[in-house]
């Protein structure tokens, strides 16, 4: 193992080893040109012969047949997708959204009953949250479950179209059961969205009396996953099918909860629920990985052009602006890489503390999880795109893997979490963080704004946290004076655009709130692209933070230095504008920019091939050709020298 692989394996190394033996060969591997029928039966079948210690399943309890890992599962959950997206997504609709809703809502009864069978795949699932009239705010889901005490059951009902459940992994063919999240209403009071193990077929497969389910049919991609759509006609549920660990309702319909206010209680449930949205972020870089390990290995054969004066034709990689699309996509794939490193370690030690949940700790998690998957899917889309093009008509074949990528990773940017709204979670977290301390938001008239309080509170440091003080404290005081690679001025120019852009949303909501105080959403929606600057500015500095932690090894040095100035360089209209940078110097970057590609140049290959992606797993014919390829054009430019 290579000093860079050691880096990118992480913590979790050993799940990584282990699903590359475990998974050998081609036999989990994606098949391009299937019908929807071939792939959702090879998915259904491969989904029981996955490895469960280590796997996507090793999150569960060990008393159940689990590992008690969900740092392990969730870099199980990426490996798979290296293999086959619609793999990943099946097993994280069973074991990450379905069983894992069971481990967190549940209770010690429902564990001991239901999670076996869930973690053999023998009782298959399906996570029934999103409705067709509501995606993104749960909150007002319109299904309803309402208690009846004379017969102590509650009646689950969807009670028109709207709130039909849609787009539901598992429900078109193979689900058994679904964790459906309805309104519960007992006593004639609504008590906010509670969830309920509800079975959903009978053990022929037929929908049972008052489910009615539906096939969403042909999508973009993921073809191996039967989504569907789910609606209810006054189902009887009995009353101990209430995932209760959050709320309880007692014979005689009384309700009952450690956490009295219903949003937050609300928002409590949801925060257990997060590993999903972990899993999502990583493993559309995973798929990330993979698009670029197929272009940066074709462009060192493929070749264009002959170099003027000379016999040979270049190789596209030599090309600066070949450069300029894989070089930099794949020093953000390494950022990212290292950021979801720091996120998994930091999910698996809120998932395995012992005690009560440390509250603030899981809100910064639910934040860092958000702003971080939308980061991740927006680069997939991106780059992937990139990959393809880089490789020309070969990129648009799928027997070259990467259409096929292409189509199952588009639909991240949107499930487990639109990215626009998730965005949005994560500037309302840093504006609570500054609501906390100085009062509430509308109540600006009350609220002395004391900005460097405010930028102490809200910059907590990801890793290394000493270092990295150290490192932005030695800047000198004149930009010009510092080295362009200089690693505290980096540290700085992301804090300061993050720091700077938070001020101005704040000042801007100030101004929002004395002018129309009563129209709540105008004061928001008027700033809301602002707020989605801001909370992009904050999970560029996370992501850069933890890619100085990671940094250890000159290569890593220099890709650290590429992900830093290509950030900058990309918002230099924004660092002209506020006199952080002068126009000589933002030149300077462009030009740094350029220098680090062509001494990053020679190590592509490395780069890509630290990733350790099994060639099966690559799937790519372009790949098995490839050394016949290089065979031919070193013997072609021998002859014509």
């Amino acid at each position: 193992m290579t000093g860079l692989q050691e880096a990118l394996d992480g913590r979790w190394a050993h799940v990584r080893q282990e699903a590359r033996k475990q998974l050998a060969g081609s036999h989990f591997v994606a098949v391009p040109g299937e019908t929807i029928e071939q792939a959702r039966e090879r998915i259904s079948r491969l989904i029981t012969e996955l490895p469960v210690d280590p796997g996507v399943a090793a999150g569960f309890p060990k008393e159940y047949g689990g590992g008690a890992d969900p740092g392990g599962s969730v870099v199980a959950a990426e490996m798979l997708a290296q293999l086959d997206l619609s793999l990943m997504v099946k097993a994280g609709v069973q074991w990450g959204l379905f069983g894992g809703a069971v481990v967190a809502l549940g209770n010690e009864r429902q564990h001991a009953a239901y999670l076996p069978d869930i973690i053999t795949a023998r009782l298959m699932g399906c996570f029934a949250m999103t409705e067709t009239g509501h995606g993104s705010d749960v909150q007002q889901l319109r299904t309803l479950c309402t208690y009846d005490p004379a017969t102590e059951t509650f009646d689950l009902h969807t009670p028109h179209e709207a709130a039909r459940k849609d787009y539901i992994g598992n429900a078109a063919k193979d689900g058994r059961m679904a964790v459906v999240f309805a309104q519960l209403i007992t006593g004639g009071k609504s008590y906010g969205v509670h969830a309920w193990l509800v079975p959903i077929r009978d053990e022929d497969g037929n929908p049972l009396p008052g489910v009615t389910i539906g096939d969403d049919g042909h999508k973009a991609g993921l073809l191996g996953v039967d989504n569907g759509r789910i609606s209810f006609d006054h189902v009887t549920v009995p009353r101990d099918a209430l995932l209760d660990r959050y709320g309880q309702v007692s014979s005689d319909g009384a309700y009952t909860s450690s956490i009295e206010n219903d949003t937050r209680r609300f928002f409590t449930m949801l925060g257990t629920l997060v590993r999903g949205r972990v899993v999502v972020g990583g493993s559309s870089s995973s798929a990330t990985k993979s698009a670029l390990t197929i272009a940066v290995r074709y462009g060192e054969t493929r070749r264009q052009f002959g170099a003027p004066g000379e016999q040979r034709e270049i190789v596209v990689n030599d090309y600066l602006v070949h450069q300029r699309k894989l070089l930099v996509a794949l020093a953000h794939t390494y950022a990212l890489t290292f950021a979801q490193e720091e996120l998994v370690i930091a999910l698996h030690e809120v998932q395995t503390a012992d005690g009560a949940v440390d509250e603030h700790r899981q809100r910064e998690l639910e934040s860092r999880a958000a702003g971080l998957k939308a980061v991740q899917t927006w680069h997939a889309t991106h780059t992937i795109q990139v990959c393809r093009e880089a490789c020309g008509g070969a990129g648009y074949l799928a027997e070259n893997r990467l259409p096929g990528l292409k189509a199952d990773t588009d639909v991240f940017t949107t499930f487990e979490g639109d990215n626009t709204v998730l965005l949005q979670l994560v500037a309302k977290g840093l504006l609570t963080g500054y609501r906390d301390a100085f009062g509430s938001l509308d109540g600006w008239g009350r609220a002395a704004f004391v900005a460097e309080q405010v930028r102490e509170m809200v910059l907590e440091r990801t890793a290394a946290r000493s270092l990295i003080q150290r490192l932005v404290d030695a800047v000198p005081g004149r930009d010009e004076e510092v080295a362009l690679t200089d690693r505290g001025w980096h540290l700085r120019m992301f804090e300061d655009r993050e720091k700077h852009q938070l001020d101005g949303v704040i000042r801007r909501l100030r101004r929002g709130a004395a002018q129309k105080r009563d129209r709540q959403f105008d004061i928001f929606n008027d700033v809301q692209d602002h707020v989605l600057s801001v909370a992009k500015a904050h999970v560029d500095r996370v992501v850069l933070e933890a890619f100085v932690a990671h940094a250890t090894e000159p290569r890593l040095e220099k890709m650290c230095d590429l992900y830093a100035l290509t950030v900058i360089e990309a918002n230099k209209g924004w660092y002209l504008e506020h006199g952080r940078l002068t126009p000589a110097r933002a030149k300077a970057v462009t030009g740094k920019v350029n220098d680090l590609l062509k001494q990053l140049r020679p190590e592509m290959r490395e780069l890509v091939d630290a990733f350790a992606i099994p060639e099966e797993w690559l799937n790519a014919a372009i790949l098995r050709e490839e050394e016949g390829r290089q065979e031919t054009m070193a013997a072609h430019d021998l002859s014509v020298r």
